[in-house]
């Protein structure tokens, strides 16, 4: 499994790792893979805090962050401007929904000040990005990936005037050519199966024909990769190494709490629902009663991004103060189906290299040569 990608960033194993937790990354850094950060919601402070936190746990392996490079989106607002923004009928809605379930509601005071941070944290700007860009080149991070939209011309090049590498997500063979246009050196292949915000064609489909697009660039198969022998069918499709997030949700060092794992593995796949009640965009997440009441005829329209995303804070707080998680839901991808006791990190790593092997002397076994 060591990969041209591999060999280039001087890794063990060709499994990237997406993670809101330094917990996972810091452990599948440590493994022999390449953790990556989720570091859009933090604060430049927060990311230098965390990078500085991993560092000291890796033992001088690479890891990376990924980011949100708004492009043409707004300058920063006071949190008041942007709470002030969201329309009364849509904090109304959520409201009731909750009231009508009988969640206890947060104390005013808490409330507030809550929603003035999480405002803070969800705001995707230019600005923002600019500053947690400058932490991770100050501190001279292996792989810079950008997580939405087109990566703008001055971070590549001022990641590559540092020797960091730039990846970036994509959904289509159009989104890759137009990464690969602007300069970016690692493409990730995410299928609709993943979690978060994907597009529309499936991973089998989506792998080749970015391999294709590429021309030459190294490519990650994300969506739908939680066993050992989907790695083995990246690989056989022309990728280089996989981009795997959800599989970490149900791990130890997971971020969520044991009540939100344990609801993670008591779903189906199909319990991985595609729906913008998250964030605005399009995105595969929990399907909950949360989710499906915003799908229902006589709900409000869907904010734009990042505004939906500032809105949820309220509900999922009060939610999870309230151990009540019909009302609450997390990004997750169709392996959740697959996903069904608590592991832990190398525990998964384990697993998937095992089962690598096995399916790999299987079609060695049923495809040889008489």
């Amino acid at each position: 499994m060591r990969t041209p990608i591999a060999r280039e960033f001087g890794i063990e194993l060709p499994l990237f790792a997406f993670s809101h937790c330094r917990d996972v990354v810091a452990a599948v850094t440590k493994a022999g893979g390449m953790g990556v950060l989720g570091a859009a919601w933090m604060t430049p402070e927060e990311l230098e805090m965390s990078i500085d936190w991993i560092r000291a746990r890796v033992d001088g392996k690479p890891f990376g962050v990924d980011l949100v490079f708004p492009g043409t989106h707004g300058d920063e607002k006071d949190p008041a401007d942007y709470l002030k923004a969201i329309p009364a009928e849509h904090f109304a809605f959520v409201k009731t929904l909750l009231d009508g379930a009988g969640i206890e509601d947060l104390p005013p005071g808490d409330r507030d000040d809550f929603m003035a941070e999480y405002a803070t944290k969800m705001a995707m700007t230019n600005q923002k990005s600019k500053r947690q860009l400058e932490v991770a080149l100050d501190n001279r991070l292996n792989f810079i990936v950008g997580a939405l939209g087109v990566t703008p011309k001055w971070v590549i090049d001022a990641a590559h005037a540092r020797s960091i590498k730039v990846g970036a997500l994509v959904g289509s063979a159009r989104h890759a050519a137009k990464q690969r246009d602007a300069g970016v050196d690692v493409l990730v292949a995410q299928g609709t199966e993943a979690g978060g915000s994907v597009g529309d064609v499936a991973s089998m489909v989506l792998w080749p024909q970015v391999v294709d697009e590429a021309r030459g660039l190294p490519v990650l198969a994300a969506g739908g990769v939680g066993r050992g022998s989907q790695i083995l069918a990246a690989l056989a499709l022309g990728c280089q190494g996989v981009w795997l997030g959800s599989l970490w949700l149900g791990t130890a060092e997971s971020e969520l709490d044991i009540d939100m794992r344990e609801r993670l593995f008591r779903a189906g796949s199909e319990d991985a629902a595609l729906s913008k009640a998250m964030t605005g965009k399009q995105g595969r997440m929990l399907r909950t009663k949360y989710v499906d009441s915003w799908e229902a005829p006589g709900a409000p329209q869907f904010l734009s991004w990042p505004m939906q995303s500032i809105l949820g804070g309220y509900p999922f707080r009060r939610a999870a103060r309230g151990h009540n998680l019909d009302y609450w839901t997390y990004s997750c991808g169709q392996i959740v189906g697959d996903m069904r006791e608590h592991t832990t990190v190398k525990g998964e790593i384990e697993r998937l290299l095992n089962e690598y092997v096995e399916s790999l002397e299987r079609l060695n076994a049923t495809s040889s040569w008489e």
